[in-house]
């Protein structure tokens, strides 16, 4: 356990915590830590908590952050400077809570999280889900009626599911043209079955 919360640690974290293989919980929260989060956090092969919100860490998530699937229950990201792309990795991270409001992933009007988390496929919460910039109401609904209707018996699934890629884009769907929201579901002799998703 190591847990320094609030405690006014200041600057990087070292880029040799992976060696600290039997530790459970990380939590500097509150901190001033700076620079990025080291991609060797990812080999910390036991680590249930990893609490870094409310800090000044920058720049990318690493997706080796999704290779503690199995083991972290805890990913606290929240309340620093992250930007780009919010990993697909991150989805895998099996019945974890994953926090990460607070920081700067809504800047690029193009960006949008990753369909896993927002979804909840595999995690048990994640905290942009109500984002509608992050995770469309839209892409939420065309998931759920692709489950439903057995999608991946489908004839054509081409962009169906994809983590990153606009619904606008998945086969069959037609979307305004300011690529905001469907105006048609084309998936005639598409091989659907099962049921309608309420959702729609």
């Amino acid at each position: 356990d190591l847990s320094n919360q609030t405690n006014g640690i200041t600057g990087p974290i070292s880029k040799d915590l992976w060696r600290f293989q039997s530790l459970k919980i990380f939590n500097l929260a509150g901190n001033k830590l700076t620079s990025i989060i080291p991609p060797s956090i990812g080999s910390m092969s036991v680590l249930e908590v990893l609490d870094l919100s409310n800090n000044l860490l920058e720049n990318l998530i690493p997706p080796e952050l999704g290779k503690l699937d199995g083991s972290l229950q805890f990913l606290g990201l929240s309340n620093n400077n992250l930007s780009g792309v919010i990993p697909s990795q991150l989805g895998l991270l099996q019945d974890a809570s994953v926090l990460l409001k607070g920081n700067r992933f809504s800047d690029s009007s193009t960006s949008t999280a990753p369909l896993s988390l927002c979804t909840l496929r595999s995690v048990k919460e994640f905290d942009l889900a109500d984002n509608v910039r992050l995770c469309p109401d839209e892409r939420n609904s065309l998931s759920k009626f692709y489950d439903s209707a057995k999608g991946a018996e489908w004839t054509n699934d081409v962009n169906w599911l994809d983590e990153y890629a606009s619904y606008c884009g998945w086969n069959g769907v037609v979307c305004d043209d300011d690529k905001e929201h469907v105006k048609g579901l084309h998936l005639a002799n598409n091989g659907l079955s099962g049921r309608l998703s309420e959702s729609i």
